[in-house]
């Protein structure tokens, strides 16, 4: 029997629907597990602030009775005014001043380029609360150029405008970059034949050509402005926002059903910026053109000299800014004696948490990038790569691109209801580093995933239809194929987890325990104490802190590069 010809045909046969049947069972339960986690930590907890305004402190059913006493509270109301307006307001100087600094960037011959992109990125690695505080040095009441704003007060609208646009610019930019680095060249060629005037070029090619860059922008700035508590928090003054709002109603006057309306009310203009952005990015793509030829501007002395002299005067006020807090940090007593000294360094005589909220943040940022970067690497693979059980990977899609339209500080407090409630069995995790952790990495989640998804793009499918034919388990094409070629981008986004863990402040705000206290809660505690010189030291370390875990990653992602990905080159 063992030399028969059907013998032989049947044997491999069995084997391999043995395999494929493991193998759909192993994929199926593995993404089930991931949709499960994802609406564990994303869905439920939002689900909850949106029940919970619809109850009162008893726990009764009262419908809209809690959107009736929103509506009659004056105040109230004008917050969510005044967020709409100061966020527009924001989104527009933002956008405009971004658009101009990108297109110095990409569309002109002007010096330096490499540097200016490098300080408008700077930003990033600070915590909002930062340019708030440098606000208060330069321009406060004893600040030192009070006299410029004639009369005017650094405290309302004006601070927060100013604070917004500074910590929003670098994410404007990288869009407006992005979208300008796509311009296509036969365009520019076509309509310089034709002898159009180069205000003409702008209007009727680069202008219509990064349209859909401007939207998105305006659209991310928007939502980053109105959904931020640092900057209000700090020189806001007497002006009302939703984001103070919800921290005035949560943990001034523990009236959680009242701070669960005022954050449904934020997340609706979040969540219509966040369709209309996702529906600008979709037109974008779509308007791309394989043929497309990359753009080589030509150099123009009078062009190239002005955009210049903005970058450069752009990147001077954004250093400001940092230095003021940096030098504020180091000055003894602001403003009667300016020799530099570490005293506001000892944060052990300090509020807020001392040094032990600063290592608290080093271990959330470490947990959260390594535990960030590999649920979003797995997310973004069985999305990506399975071949079956459709609706089920586009569930997980969807759920993993939620958080983008979810506010931080609207998932901290629905992380309040949903882990406090008595039958959850997930509340003792409640108050400790874990839960920080696990708001966290849902809190940056979408973005991350999205970048491992493009990762993860670069291999066809082939791979998962030879393993599969030859009855290889997935998890070992996962981890000898998929992951080497990912893995500068995994260290990549493990930068980024590590970067926003140590600077956020919106979602843990309201989770934090004496125990778990972190290093940018101890800058609001401390401003809220009046000890703004040790607010700048910690705000100013954090920065530090940022910068270093971020060019270890990004050294650790060149090394991968250059292990992994050395094939490319041959």
């Amino acid at each position: 029997m063992s030399s028969s010809p059907d013998a032989i045909a049947v044997v491999p046969v069995v084997v391999a629907r043995g395999s494929a049947f493991d193998r759909e069972r192993w994929l199926t339960g593995a993404a089930v597990l991931l949709v499960v986690l994802l609406v564990v930590i994303v869905a439920l907890p939002v689900g909850a602030l949106v029940g919970q305004s619809f109850f009162d402190r008893a726990g009764a059913f009262v419908g809209l009775a809690n959107f009736a006493r929103y509506l009659d509270n004056p105040a109230l109301v004008q917050s969510a005014f005044n967020s709409l307006g100061l966020a527009a307001l924001s989104a527009v100087i933002c956008t405009g001043i971004a658009y101009v600094y990108a297109y110095g960037l990409t569309l002109s011959c002007m010096p330096a380029k490499g540097l200016l992109r490098a300080v408008a990125l700077v930003p990033l690695l600070a915590p909002s609360l930062l340019p708030a505080i440098s606000l208060v040095y330069l321009f406060g009441n004893q600040g030192l150029f009070k006299g410029l704003l004639g009369g005017a007060s650094i405290y309302g609208p004006l601070g927060i405008v100013l604070g917004s646009v500074f910590w929003t610019l670098p994410h404007a930019l990288l869009i407006l970059t992005t979208a300008m680095a796509t311009s296509d060249g036969r365009l520019y060629e076509a309509a310089q034949t034709l002898g159009a005037s180069r205000w003409r070029i702008f209007r009727t090619v680069t202008l219509p050509a990064s349209r859909y860059g401007l939207i998105v922008a305006a659209m991310v700035v928007f939502v980053l402005v109105i959904t931020d508590f640092g900057v209000p928090k700090v020189v806001g003054g007497q002006t009302g926002v939703l984001a103070t709002d919800i921290y005035k109603q949560v943990v001034g006057q523990q009236n959680f059903q009242m701070g669960a309306v005022v954050g449904l009310v934020l997340l609706i203009p979040a969540v219509l910026s966040f369709l209309v952005e996702r529906h600008v990015r979709s037109k974008q793509a779509a308007a791309l053109s394989a043929r497309a030829t990359p753009y080589q501007p030509e150099p123009m002395k009078v062009r190239d000299r002005a955009l210049l002299a903005f970058c450069v005067l752009t990147a001077c006020g954004i250093l400001v800014m940092i230095g003021m807090a940096v030098f504020a940090s180091l000055a003894t007593f602001w403003p009667y004696n300016l020799v530099p000294s570490f005293k506001n360094y000892d944060f052990s005589n300090m509020d807020g948490g001392g040094w032990g909220s600063y290592f608290n943040s080093l271990r959330l940022a470490v947990c959260a990038a390594v535990a960030g970067a590999f649920i979003t690497f797995i997310s973004a693979y069985f999305v990506e790569k399975p071949r079956h059980f459709g609706l089920l990977r586009e569930l997980l899609n969807l759920l993993a691109n939620l958080p983008l339209a979810v506010p931080g500080l609207v998932l901290g407090v629905g992380y309040i209801f949903f882990f406090i409630s008595p039958s959850n069995p997930l509340r003792a995790i409640y108050g400790s580093m874990t839960i920080l952790v696990v708001c966290t990495v849902a809190h940056f989640f979408s973005v991350a995933h999205l970048t491992s998804l493009t990762a993860l793009r670069q291999l066809d499918r082939e791979y998962e239809l030879v393993s599969e034919s030859m009855g290889v388990p997935f998890w070992r094409t996962l981890w000898r194929v998929h992951l080497p070629v990912a893995l500068p981008t995994v260290l990549n986004v493990g930068g980024y987890f590590f970067v926003n863990a140590m600077t956020t402040v919106s979602a843990v705000v309201f989770l934090y325990s004496p125990q778990t206290t972190l290093a940018a809660i101890a800058v609001l505690n401390m401003d809220d104490a009046g000890d703004v010189a040790p607010a700048a030291a910690m705000a100013s370390l954090i920065m530090l802190t940022a910068a270093i875990g971020r060019g270890v990653f990004a050294l650790a992602g060149q090394w991968a590069l250059k292990r992994t990905q050395a094939w490319r080159q041959r």
